[in-house]
């Protein structure tokens, strides 16, 4: 059980006056971390917390979700505070009652997306390194997507999987797509989009009647990379889609990039959790060697 005393004084040492924290419930939603509801004379928190060698990895989703409210584009939680306090991580967010969706919702979130990739930066990457699950994601700053792709997503996820032995057809078909990766961006030069980085249908709700986005692996890059995600899980409905389209066009040759984007998450699901996923990371190596 978490240390509440210290986690309030470390609260209040950030400015939040939680007074005495009175009760703290677990919740779901901490598929990595413990999450709780905790109240605190009348303030309500969603608080995840963690051992305290997570503090890097609270302090990066702190500092991705004020990124992406910059934009003021889609909502996200208000943080808290972030910090250690004994032997715990921890980061405090704003309570946000989750509710159902409709079509109406979806085409909100749609536009609010192309909105929020038209935020963009002079280069991509990011100010900090973060993590995609439990899996470092590096974001050094880079002028070429194409190189920060194969460098920082791409390779990076392929050396992972050799360490975890997967060898063979995966890493020889990596190496085919590595080298030849421009042929994929033929007449396409992306802009440093802001992205949320892990846009799964877990990782967006409803909130007074308003679409919400938490839990993010933010940096710069091709907006693509967003919608690939969206589609590799489900959680989307064609009115997202297609007020996204109306906002902000696909351009041509989105579908082959699709599936490399897509590739990157499943690469780090076979790295995180291996099973199936070494399968379908050779399936869509092979698709996409083949349109090389």
């Amino acid at each position: 059980m978490p240390d509440w005393h210290a986690i309030s004084a470390a609260l209040v040492d950030q400015g939040v006056n939680t007074g005495n924290i009175g009760g703290a419930r677990p919740v779901s939603g901490g598929d990595i971390n413990a999450a709780w509801r905790i109240e605190a004379d009348g303030l309500q928190l969603f608080v995840k917390t963690a051992p305290a060698a997570s503090a890097d990895m609270f302090t990066a989703e702190a500092d991705g979700l004020q990124e992406l409210a910059s934009a003021r584009a889609v909502r996200v939680p208000a943080v808290h505070g972030v910090g250690v306090a004994g032997a715990d991580a921890f980061i405090a967010l704003e309570w946000l009652s989750f509710e159902s969706g409709n079509a109406a919702v979806q085409r909100n979130f749609g536009a609010q997306l192309a909105a929020m990739h038209r935020h963009t930066a002079d280069r991509f990457g990011w100010h900090r390194d973060n993590t995609i699950g439990l899996t470092p994601q590096r974001n050094a700053w880079s002028d070429d997507w194409v190189d920060f792709f194969r460098e920082q997503r791409l390779d990076f996820q392929l050396r992972l999987a050799a360490d975890k032995g997967y060898t063979g057809e995966l890493q020889s078909l990596g190496q085919q797509l590595s080298v030849r990766l421009e042929s994929l961006f033929s007449g396409y030069s992306p802009e440093p989009s802001l992205l949320h980085g892990d846009l799964w249908g877990g990782n967006w709700a409803v909130a007074d009647g308003q679409p919400v986005i938490f839990d993010p692996a933010v940096y710069y890059g091709d907006r693509e990379s967003d919608l690939a995600m969206t589609k590799l899980f489900g959680g989307f409905g064609g009115a997202f889609y297609d007020a996204y389209e109306s906002a902000w066009p696909m351009a041509a040759g989105s579908g082959a990039r699709l599936e490399l984007y897509q590739l990157y998450h499943v690469l780090n699901h076979l790295n995180l959790f291996g099973g199936g996923y070494a399968g379908r990371s050779v399936a869509i190596l092979r698709s996409l060697c083949r349109q090389l």
